[in-house]
């Protein structure tokens, strides 16, 4: 949500009401599985952090590649080329024709 509401990153960004309605769109959708810790996270989560050299804000993006591995998550579609940093996990940038 941050980025779509982002001047920095739009020319015409969202409102904060236009992506909650998207995101809430997204919720209803019966076939969507929302990714959450378990007690495997923290080894994932330390390994990608050792590994990666991981410090700032990029420990965020370590959290979301953990989830993505402890959950069997293979591909990524993300702008973000800091995924590319930790092992195990494709990714894919949507804004590219590939």
């Amino acid at each position: 949500m941050a980025v779509v509401t982002s001047a920095r990153h739009f020319e015409s960004p969202s409102t904060p009401e236009e992506a909650i309605d998207q995101v809430e769109a997204w919720m209803e959708s019966p076939s969507i599985v929302l990714l959450a810790e378990s007690g495997q996270h923290w080894r994932e989560l330390r390994t990608f952090v050792l590994q990666g050299r991981v410090t700032g804000s990029l420990v965020h993006d370590a959290r979301i590649a953990a989830l993505c591995r402890q959950h069997g998550v293979r591909e990524l579609w993300s702008a973000d080329r800091d995924f590319s940093r930790f092992p195990g996990l494709k990714v894919v940038n949507p804004l590219v024709a590939q």
